[in-house]
C-alpha cells in the first residue's frame, strides 16, 4: 500500500446509542422530524452493517478494545464495568502508556492523532490520551459530565485540553464538533500532500444527563445527580442525538469543502447498547446486558472511493475489528508482544459481499454473563442459567433452544470456556457501577 492509498480515517463513537435509534435502522421519526438524517446518508452512501457489536455492554470496557485493538479483559482497567469518577488519582485504573495503541501505531507511520470528546481510559497525572498516542485532545476525562457545566458526577469540573483542565463555554456536543471541524482544517493541507489524520471524535451524546442546546437552565437541577433519574424523556433524547447527528453532517461537508471526502474513512458506531430512552427494537436488554440490546450496535462506513454507496453486510465484528481494520488500512504493524484479537474487516470494505466465520466472545462481572456468538447462534448465561438462541431467527432471545439442542449447547460452552481460559480472570478487587436499579424504574 502506498502513502498516497492510506486514507484519513474519523473514527466516530456515539454514547449509548441504542441499535435503532437511526433512521436508517429503523428508528421512527421525531416530532421534529427524521432524528438522523446526515448519519442515514452516510450509511445510504455506504455500508451499513447489521450484525456488528460493541466489546462491551458499558462504556470504558469498550474504550480499551477500541484503543488496542485487543480483548479488553488482557487490562486490569478494562475488567471495572465501567471506571468510574471515584478512580481518580489511580495508578492502576487506566490505558498503560506502555502499550501500543490504535492512535500510536498510525502516529508511528506518519498519521496526525486527535481526540475530540471522551476519553474515560484513566485520569492524569498516570493516564491521558497524549500519553496514549494522540497529539491533540479535547474533551472530559471521565465517563459522563453535564453537557454545559461540564462537571462529572463528583461535581469536580472535568473539561480538558491537552493535558490542562480549561474552562471552555458551551453545549459539549457542539464544541465537540466545532474542535473536529477546525482539526479537519488544520489538517487539510497536509492530508492533500501525502500526511494522512486519523480524528477520534468520540461524543458524550446521546448519554444522560438529558440536556439539549435549549437546557441550560437545567445544570443546578441534575447538579447532585448526573444520572437524572427524575427527568427526561424520549423526545429529549431523540433531540440530542439529532444535535450530533447535525454535527456529522458539518464534518462531512468540511471534508467535501477541502476536498477530502473520497479519500476519507468515516466509521460511526456506539460504545454499547442503549439506555433508558433508547429504542432497540427488535433487540431485549440494554447498557450492561449480554443480551443482543446490550451489545448489538450501529455499525456505518462510508468511503467514495473504495466503498460502493447503499451496501449492507451481515459479517460479524466488534469493536476492535474496526481498530484493526485500521491499522491494516494504514499500513501499520502491531507490536509482536501485543498480537491483535481484532480482526480486519478490509477485505468487506473492499468487497462487501465478502462473509467470513468470526465467533465473538464477551464476558461481564455483573450478573456473571457471559455470551458466545458463532454463526446464526449464540451461548448466553446470565445469572447462571444457560441459554441457547438462533439469533438471526429470534432477535429478542425468547426461544431457547438449550432444551432442543444440548450437544450444541455443550459445544458452544465449551468453547467459550477454552477462550476465557486464554484471557486473564476478573479480579477480585473489580468494580461494578449501576447508578441505578429496579428501586428506580422497572427492569427492562
Amino acid at each position: 500500500m502506498t502513502v498516497k492509498a492510506r486514507p484519513n480515517i474519523i473514527f466516530i463513537v456515539a454514547d449509548d446509542l441504542g441499535y435503532a435509534d437511526l433512521g436508517c435502522y429503523g428508528g421512527r421519526q421525531a416530532v421534529f422530524g427524521p432524528v438522523s438524517p446526515e448519519l442515514d446518508k452516510l450509511a445510504a452512501g455506504g455500508l451499513k452493517l447489521t450484525q456488528g457489536y460493541s466489546n462491551s455492554p458499558v462504556c470504558s470496557p469498550t474504550r480499551f478494545a477500541l484503543m488496542t485493538a485487543r480483548y479488553q479483559y488482557r487490562l486490569r482497567g478494562g475488567a471495572d464495568e465501567p471506571i468510574n469518577s471515584r478512580s481518580r488519582g489511580s495508578d492502576v485504573l487506566g490505558l498503560p502508556p506502555g502499550v501500543p495503541t490504535l492512535p500510536s501505531l498510525l502516529r508511528g507511520v506518519g498519521y496526525r492523532t486527535a481526540l475530540m470528546g471522551k476519553w474515560h481510559l484513566g485520569y492524569p497525572p498516570h493516564f491521558g490520551p497524549l500519553k496514549s498516542g494522540y497529539e491533540e485532545f479535547f474533551g472530559p476525562m471521565s465517563g459522563g459530565v453535564d453537557y454545559f457545566s461540564h462537571c462529572s458526577s463528583t461535581g469536580q469540573h472535568d473539561l480538558f485540553i491537552g493535558n490542562a483542565e480549561q474552562q471552555v463555554e458551551g453545549y459539549l456536543t457542539d464544541l465537540i464538533t466545532e474542535r473536529s471541524i477546525d482539526y479537519v482544517q488544520r489538517m487539510a493541507e497536509g492530508a492533500r500532500c501525502g500526511t494522512p489524520f486519523f480524528l477520534s471524535m468520540h461524543y458524550t451524546a446521546p448519554h444522560w444527563p438529558w440536556e439539549t442546546r435549549d437546557d441550560a437552565h437545567m445544570v443546578d437541577d441534575v447538579r447532585a445527580n448526573l444520572f437524572h433519574l427524575h427527568g427526561g424523556n424520549i423526545h429529549t433524547y431523540r433531540r440530542m442525538i439529532h444535535h450530533m447527528d447535525e454535527g456529522i453532517g458539518r464534518v462531512v461537508k468540511t471534508l467535501r469543502a477541502q476536498n477530502l471526502l473520497d479519500d476519507t474513512l468515516i466509521v460511526f458506531t456506539s460504545d454499547n447498547g442503549g439506555e433508558r430512552f433508547s429504542d432497540n427494537w427488535p433487540l431485549v436488554g440494554g447498557k450492561m446486558d449480554l443480551t443482543e440490546g446490550g451489545i448489538r450496535v450501529p455499525w456505518i462506513a462510508h468511503w467514495p472511493s473504495v466503498i460502493p454507496p447503499g451496501c449492507e453486510s451481515g459479517q460479524l465484528c466488534m469493536t476492535m475489528d474496526w481498530s484493526a481494520t485500521m491499522i491494516e488500512l494504514a499500513g501499520a504493524r502491531p507490536q509482536p508482544d501485543y498480537p491483535l484479537d481484532g480482526v480486519s474487516l478490509a477485505a468487506v470494505l473492499r468487497d462487501p459481499s465478502t462473509l467470513f466465520e468470526r465467533p465473538l466472545y464477551w464476558r461481564m462481572n455483573h450478573r456473571g454473563q457471559r455470551a458466545l456468538r458463532r454463526g446464526d447462534w449464540k451461548y448466553l448465561r446470565v445469572d447462571g442459567n444457560d441459554y441457547l438462541f438462533n439469533v438471526v431467527d429470534d432477535a429478542r432471545e425468547r426461544a431457547n433452544r438449550a432444551p432442543r439442542e444440548p450437544d450444541r449447547l455443550q459445544a458452544m460452552r465449551a468453547d467459550w470456556q477454552a477462550w476465557d481460559a486464554s484471557v486473564p480472570p476478573i479480579p477480585l478487587d473489580a468494580t461494578v457501577s449501576l447508578g441505578y436499579g429496579t428501586k428506580d424504574m422497572p427492569q427492562r
